[in-house]
């Protein structure tokens, strides 16, 4: 760890509140097409069109608004009408001007690694959204630099540790996602830490990889600074 000199950051869930709205809207929606099913059978729908339509539409709040549509068509088998294909269109707009919630702990974390590392952001999602919020955040004069990708693999962290860092062996991936910030970043080389919370997607699940040495886990952002001390 004394070679450590780089730091990436998750964004949605890691730094700020994200999953909480996605999870309200599809409440939402479960409601306004309530005569067509309950609501975990129009929940399982929409879950089954975001799989089918992540390689088509990518992450993100665009995405989720056209697997809404999608699903909406399918449940009431083409009868959707045109007012309920505008309230969910309006349901999508509201999500693009949601406030941004930093998570506790996130700037005084910040706040305390940028002086002794490279803060990178990291993320996943539609590339207008995710700048609308790192800019609302008030977070971004943190970053060295941003890098908002269609994935996250293996791949992605060496490239993005190697062009801002010193590689991905000198470097640490925090996030809340096992699947996209955690794993990955250790395969690429990485060390890993995840920071759980409360709501992720379930797309987002996998296994903690617990006997890998470059796994950490801790409860909140606020015990980064402590680990990386014990660590080092």
């Amino acid at each position: 760890m004394s070679g450590l000199s780089t730091i990436g950051f998750d964004a949605d869930d890691t730094l700020w509140q994200n999953e909480t709205f996605f999870r309200l809207t599809e409440q939402r929606f479960t409601e306004l097409l309530s005569e067509h099913g309950a609501h975990e059978v129009i929940s399982a729908k929409l879950l089954e069109a975001e799989r089918r339509n992540l390689r088509f539409y990518g992450f993100g709040v665009k995405g989720f608004t056209l697997s809404m549509i999608e699903t909406a068509v399918e449940v009431t088998n083409g009868q959707v009408s045109a007012s309920v294909i505008g309230e969910i269109l309006g349901f999508g707009r509201q999500m693009l001007q949601n406030p941004v919630e930093t998570l506790p702990g996130a700037r005084e974390t910040l706040d305390q690694l940028a002086g002794r590392y490279r803060i990178l952001l990291i993320t996943k999602g539609d590339l207008f959204d995710q700048e609308r919020k790192l800019a609302q955040s008030g977070l971004g004069d943190y970053f060295s630099a941003v890098e908002i990708v269609s994935d996250k693999t293996p791949d992605t962290y060496r490239r993005i540790f190697s062009r801002h860092g010193d590689g991905p062996e000198r470097a640490m991936m925090v996030g809340n996602s096992l699947k996209s910030d955690i794993v990955p970043a250790i395969r690429a080389g990485s060390w890993g830490v995840y920071v759980p919370h409360e709501l992720t997607w379930v797309l987002e699940h996998e296994e903690a990889p617990e006997a890998e040495p470059r796994f950490r886990r801790i409860a909140s952002l606020g015990a980064l600074p402590g680990l990386l001390a014990q660590m080092t």
